[in-house]
């Protein structure tokens, strides 16, 4: 053999173990390759679902600056009712009490008990039906309640805080003391509490009805708003729900749509993924088939050579050494073995021209099933055939599918070994085409071991290529049928043709 075809042979090897390393890291390149496919995905999942984050916490800011701002305008407006309550509160008692109370007592002295139920009622008549809580008005000598609505109040000293020193400067201003929040309507926090004190300058009245600079005291007036700031707790914690709501219908919109869409894009990502893995395998096998090609051509000849001189050499051992003529015949019978692989080889890699006729499926099942018989009949295996007769023709090329059934019968024979049985099949598909079915009783196949056995140059025999059901395969394909196995250890294996309707 030339130093060529041991370089070829030896690349054959390599190939030929590349090609089974890589079947066996098929899976966790895949994975690889699908992780980076889906990895910009997986960026848009994270970013859609951390926008509704987003957009919940700006709901719920949203939320609270709504309330904020119907709290300032609750406050304005009850301030802006407030003052006006005190300025008519202001005219009436300097009206109807300290002038009064000046020329009749000489002075205002609200320890006197007729003085102050005057102030008392004139106070109250003013305020009656206006929701006020309560009334005060602080001396201006001294920080010190003069009257009050509250009579536990009256007489109490600094009380007034710096509301009542501007008040005292002439300056009008309002303290709003409010607490509580969402939660205080559930009672999981303490209640609603929201309170509206205003503080205005108590005047001296001139006969136009406008105040004179000098100021007398302090009329602080109490407002109760606690249902008001209930209102907004309320508005606020609906804003909340119906925000929650909306922002969870669209997140689970949201989640539907991008499943799909990633069980889409996983699916197309696996497609790609096996169309890439498929023509990666078959631009090796193309180079193997090249190298295959080259290598059987270089033995084909030799390989002629040798089993001619074998017989002529088996003739003159007859002649001249009777007896020793079977070292010949090995010689002639090893040739013609190996003369056998290399057509294999040669057909596995040459591509093969099909004449498509319309044929019967069942003439070619019997012309395989009239060849087996004597190998069924010296193994004693069983053959059961159930053939359609009504089946319809197909679009093959005769020779080549028999050379297909021909190799998964002998893989059969082979899987049986002794005793068992066949059951061989065929039958009409309801959506057109026919099928071809063959099941037998031998010791079944691992799962690990059924993805492989198309595969070229596989096989767990001692002798043998690995090519026959690649070659099956192959001519399978080029008819555009499909070829399937199911299988089972120690429950036997069923092989299944589909072939297409003729056009």
């Amino acid at each position: 053999m030339s130093p060529a075809i041991l370089e070829n042979a030896g690349f054959a090897g390599c190939v030929m173990a590349r090609t089974t390393s890589s079947n066996s890291t098929l899976d966790s390149a895949t994975r690889q390759k699908l992780e980076a496919g889906l990895g910009p995905f997986k960026l848009v999942k994270y970013f859609s679902f951390s926008s509704l984050v987003v957009i919940m916490i700006f709901t719920l800011f949203l939320s609270w600056i709504i309330s904020e701002n119907a709290r300032k305008v609750m406050m304005e407006q009850n301030e802006e009712y407030s003052l006006l309550l005190a300025e008519n509160l202001n005219q009436q008692v300097f009206r109807r009490f300290v002038l009064p109370a000046v020329v009749r007592y000489g002075g205002i002295k609200l320890s006197n008990s007729e003085q102050f139920e005057l102030l008392d009622g004139i106070v109250r008549g003013v305020t009656q039906g206006l929701k006020i809580d309560s009334v005060t008005i602080y001396d201006s000598s001294r920080n010190i309640i003069s009257y009050s609505t509250v009579l536990e109040l009256v007489g109490k000293k600094q009380l007034g805080r710096k509301e009542y020193e501007k008040a005292l400067e002439g300056i009008s201003n309002s303290r709003l003391t409010y607490s509580g929040n969402v939660f205080s309507l559930l009672h999981i926090v303490e209640d609603v509490r929201c309170e509206l004190k205003t503080f205005i300058p108590f005047r001296q009245v001139r006969q136009d009805g406008e105040g004179e600079d000098l100021i007398m005291g302090v009329i602080e007036i109490e407002k109760d708003l606690a249902r008001s700031y209930s209102n907004i707790i309320r508005l606020q914690g609906r804003i909340i729900i119906v925000s929650t709501i909306v922002m969870a219908i669209l997140f689970l919109v949201l989640r539907t749509i991008v499943s799909r869409a990633g069980e889409k894009m996983e699916k197309r990502a696996m497609e790609r993924l096996r169309l890439e893995e498929k023509l990666n395998q078959s631009e090796r096998l193309a180079h193997l088939g090249t190298m295959i090609a080259t290598v059987s051509h270089e033995i084909k000849s030799p390989l002629g050579i040798v089993r001619s001189t074998g017989e002529i050499l088996a003739k003159r051992i007859e002649k001249f050494a009777p007896g020793n003529e079977h070292l010949a015949k090995i010689i002639v019978d090893e040739t013609i073995r190996l003369n056998s692989i290399v057509v294999e080889f040669l057909d596995f890699a040459r591509p093969q021209k099909l004449n498509f006729k319309p044929y019967n499926l069942n003439l070619i099942v019997g012309n395989v099933l009239s060849f087996v018989a004597p190998e069924l009949k010296r193994k004693n295996i069983e053959l059961v055939t159930d053939l359609a007769p009504d089946l319809q023709e197909n679009d093959l090329d005769k020779d080549m599918f028999y050379r297909a059934l021909l190799n998964i019968f002998i893989n059969a024979l082979q899987a049986i070994g002794e005793g068992g049985s066949i059951q061989v099949s065929t039958h009409n598909l309801t959506r057109g085409g026919t099928q071809f079915s063959l099941r037998d009783s031998g010791g079944g196949m691992s799962e690990e071991k059924m993805t492989q056995i198309f595969k070229p140059f596989f096989t767990d025999k001692n002798k043998g290529t690995g090519l026959g059901l690649a070659i099956t395969k192959n001519i399978i394909d080029s008819h555009g049928a499909e070829i399937s196995v199911k299988s089972k250890l120690g429950n036997g294996t069923t092989f299944t043709i589909n072939i297409p309707p003729t056009k």
